[in-house]
């Protein structure tokens, strides 16, 4: 299988070097020029995550140096639990698939760990990786965590200055050599285009081994693929329906690997987008026009994205896919968590509660013709300074949450300038 660019400048080039390189030359995202297909039987009934990644990833690394080791990569990955709770008895209907249970508490601890695993399969001491991550939130926390005594690859973390919980913060700049935290005077899109324009510095690109670890990389979409594989082919093998699915999203990233699910013959039906307030993707699809803007910041932090990087792999791909787009603002976030909590006792973090006010839009028809599967995308305890008033009650951190208060921490700030950035990069020790 070879990977072409969306804008389709540059040349086709292997699952190897589309990870390495993250961004085409051409500033375009890498897709597969192929998509397998698979039928429902392919799979083995009650198969866990690992082993059904495994065989779901394979004709994407088929050929390359990550083939042989695609396995072990994904049986080390893909080692903490995926539960699908029902958090309402009187809706059945409605499905929690819980991303959070990985070791820094968010969805992003999927596509990290497997990406690292295989830079540290690819990469050797006198051809080093540096992943340059721009992260809202959660993203950074997991490409840090998998990234911490990497032997031949190190993670460069970018997020905006003021944007992001306490903890997240905190979470973003705890970990060991060989990774590095910088705090950017900016917001999130500001951050993400530091990362491009460093990319774009084929220079510098090339002196570092400059690739990504955001959704922008194809080796960040394709794990996150393997969740939706699963859940939709035991829910659908419970009930012979398809499910409908609701993704909190900002990036697309999390859409997208559902997308390409999907294309891939899985069993999924509709797929429902929740953003927060940030407008470009619900104005797109209410108009059909897409008009990037400038982010603003919300309580789902997460998500502030208001230029999506993966629209240009959603567009004239899988845009047809996505069957709605709710918007949902601060006081419909803070409402969905009370009422959440209030009525089912389920805790939600503020990007799962997006998803849980998309269901609760949705037309009583719509809603009991299928089950329905929402993406829970973080542990509310990483926001737990806005999720607890709105409770009445204190959060338990999971243990590997509470580990990171006792971890030192250690971040530069910069502003939100190219050369900045490419001062840090070549700083000695960094």
């Amino acid at each position: 299988m070879k990977y072409l660019s969306t804008r389709g400048q540059a040349p086709h080039v292997t699952a190897v070097e589309a990870l390495r390189a993250g961004v085409a030359p051409d500033g375009g995202l890498y897709l597969p020029d192929a998509l397998p297909h698979f039928d429902l039987d392919d799979f083995p009934a009650e198969a866990d995550l690992a082993p059904l990644a495994s065989q779901l990833l394979a004709p994407f690394f088929a050929g390359t140096a990550i083939e042989p080791a695609l396995a072990a990569i994904c049986e080390s990955a893909f080692d903490f639990p995926l539960p699908l709770v029902t958090p309402d008895k009187a809706q059945p209907g409605l499905q929690l698939l819980e991303l959070f249970h990985g070791p820094t508490g968010a969805f992003k601890d999927f596509g990290a760990r497997f990406l690292f695993r295989c830079f540290d399969t690819i990469a050797r001491p006198e051809d080093p990786i540096t992943v340059l991550a721009a992260t809202s939130g959660d993203t950074g926390g997991a490409v840090g965590c998998a990234a911490e005594g990497a032997r031949h690859a190190r993670a460069v973390i970018l997020f905006p200055k003021g944007r992001i919980s306490a903890f997240q913060e905190r979470q973003l700049c705890c970990w060991k050599a060989p990774v590095s935290a910088l705090r950017v005077a900016g917001d999130f899109d500001a951050c993400q285009a530091l990362v491009k324009a460093a990319f774009a510095d084929h220079e510098l690109s090339a002196r570092h081994g400059l690739t990504s670890a955001n959704s922008i990389s194809i080796g960040r979409l394709l794990p996150q693929m393997a969740y939706w594989a699963k859940a939709s082919l035991d829910v659908y093998r419970a009930g012979e329906t398809r499910p409908g699915l609701i993704i909190p999203t900002g990036n697309l990233g999390n859409a997208f690997a559902a997308v390409l699910a999907r294309a891939c013959g899985l069993p999924i039906g509709p797929i429902v987008l929740a953003t927060n307030a940030n407008a470009t993707l619900s104005d797109w699809h209410a108009s059909g026009h897409y008009a990037p803007r400038d982010s603003i910041a919300t309580l789902a932090n997460a998500m502030d994205v208001g230029a999506p990087s993966n629209f240009e792999r959603l567009s004239g791909f899988g845009e047809h896919l996505i069957a709605d787009v709710q918007r949902v603002d601060d006081a419909a976030i803070r409402h969905r968590i009370k009422v959440s909590f209030d009525e089912t006792g389920y805790i939600a973090c503020p990007h799962t509660a997006t998803a849980l006010e998309a269901h609760a839009r949705l037309d009583k028809a719509t809603r009991e013709e299928r089950p329905w599967l929402i993406a829970a995308t973080a542990h509310p305890y990483k926001f737990a300074e806005n999720v607890e008033p709105l409770i009445g009650q204190s959060l338990t951190p999971p243990p590997a949450l509470a580990a990171i208060w006792d971890r030192p921490v250690e971040v530069t700030d910069i502003a939100a300038q190219a050369d900045q950035l490419a001062a840090e990069l070549d700083a000695p020790g960094r």
